[in-house]
Formats: C-alpha cells, sequence, structure tokens
C-alpha cells in the first residue's frame, strides 16, 4: 500500500462560487503513481465543501446558489451570527450539510469519474478568501516488472 499527499491552493470570491478542481486532482493522481487506489479530495475550512457534478454554468451559477439559498437563507437569524457577528453563519451550515471531501475511486490511474461528473470547490463565505484543497491518494503503485498493472 503507498500514500501520496498534495494539496494546491487558489484564491476565491465573495459569495457561492464553484471551481472546477478536476484536472488538479487528476495530476496529483498521476503524480502518485497510484494505479488502483482511492483519491480523498478534502478541503480544511468550515466555509466550503467539496462536490462532485457536472460542472455547467446553469447549474453551477444558478440552480446551486438558489437551492442553497432556499434551504439555508443568508438572512435567517444563525446563532453563529449572534456570537461572533461575521455574517457567515449560512456558511457553516451550507457547509456541513455538504461536506468537506469527496473519495472518488482510482482506476488505471485516473480518477473514475462519470461523463458528466467534475470535482468541484464550492466557495461558501461572504469574504474572498485563500484556500487550500488537499489531495491524498492511497493504494497500489505501478510496479515496473509488471508491466503497470497493478494486483
Amino acid at each position: 500500500m503507498v500514500a501520496y499527499r498534495e494539496t494546491f491552493s487558489f484564491d476565491t470570491r465573495t459569495g457561492v462560487q464553484s471551481i472546477d478542481v478536476t484536472d488538479y486532482v487528476a495530476s496529483a493522481i498521476r503524480r502518485s503513481g497510484i494505479r488502483d487506489g482511492l483519491a480523498c479530495v478534502f478541503t480544511p475550512s468550515s466555509t466550503s465543501a467539496v462536490i462532485t457534478n457536472e460542472f455547467e454554468p446553469g447549474l453551477m451559477e444558478e440552480d446551486i446558489p438558489g437551492a442553497l439559498e432556499r434551504l439555508f437563507p443568508q438572512r435567517h437569524r444563525y446563532g453563529h451570527e449572534a456570537r461572533w457577528h461575521d455574517g457567515n453563519g449560512h456558511s457553516h451550515v451550507r457547509a456541513t450539510f455538504l461536506g468537506p471531501s469527496l473519495t472518488v475511486p482510482v482506476v488505471n490511474g485516473e480518477p473514475a469519474l462519470g461523463t458528466w461528473q467534475q470535482v468541484i470547490f464550492l466557495e461558501l463565505d461572504n469574504k474572498p478568501r485563500r484556500r487550500e484543497v488537499l489531495v491524498q491518494v492511497v493504494g497500489e503503485a505501478t510496479s515496473p516488472t509488471s508491466g503497470g498493472e497493478s494486483r
């Protein structure tokens, strides 16, 4: 069993923002040398999330932000806001329900995603942030004597 870890970072803007990180994740998997296993994509943040879906403008710019606003309205009274007065209680609740991580199977050295699936980072906070995403891959590495196929 082999483990490999890599991080990448980027800046975000205020509000719900979707960032397609599929290429970053796929590149990290390739650099890991792991042929078959699992990749965990994780955001060490309590106001962002990692999901998989189709990275399509109607979905990412309208549908998901609209659904989040209906389910967890920004103007709702949140205990977090009452205590800290930072205006992002809704961001914390949204992140809790969406989750900070995603596990993707690794098959033949590539993420096993469906045709219309991408790995998406969701910014949910009310302030621009510098975000980091961690990709950890575990599994069986390519063996130079086995012709590249793990058993």
